[in-house]
Order: structure tokens, then sequence, then C-alpha cells
């Protein structure tokens, strides 16, 4: 997956759903509660936050993620 298609595809989070995403080469996952996605910034990089910390994802590293 391509970082625009990922940013695409979690255009739904805006703050009420959680999201959950599984990486290549590992069986941890990250949930991030109440996810909003930030909008893109000059860096490129696809961003989502809690409201408390900013995660940054590896688009082509997520091997699947859940919108819940």
């Amino acid at each position: 997956m391509q970082q625009d298609q990922l940013r695409q595809a979690l255009r739904e989070l805006n703050g009420e759903r959680d999201c959950r995403f599984i990486f290549e080469g590992t069986i941890e996952q990250l949930i991030v509660r109440n996810a909003l996605l930030i909008p893109e910034e000059p860096d490129g990089l696809v961003k989502v936050s809690d409201g408390k910390k900013v995660y940054i994802l590896d688009a082509g590293r997520i091997m699947w993620f859940e919108i819940g």
C-alpha cells in the first residue's frame, strides 16, 4: 500500500472511531482510540492521533487495519 492510498482509506477517522493496525513482521498491534487522521503536512507522512499522542504510520509495513 502506498502512503496516498493509506491516507485515502483512513479518511473516515474523525475522532469518533477506533482503529487497529497490524504490521508486517510482528504480532504486535497498535490500537488508536478515538483516532483522528491528521491533515497532510509538508513532510508527506501519514499520521493519526488519539488527542494525546501522534502515531506515524509506515504504509509499506501495514498488513491490515480495522476501523471500528
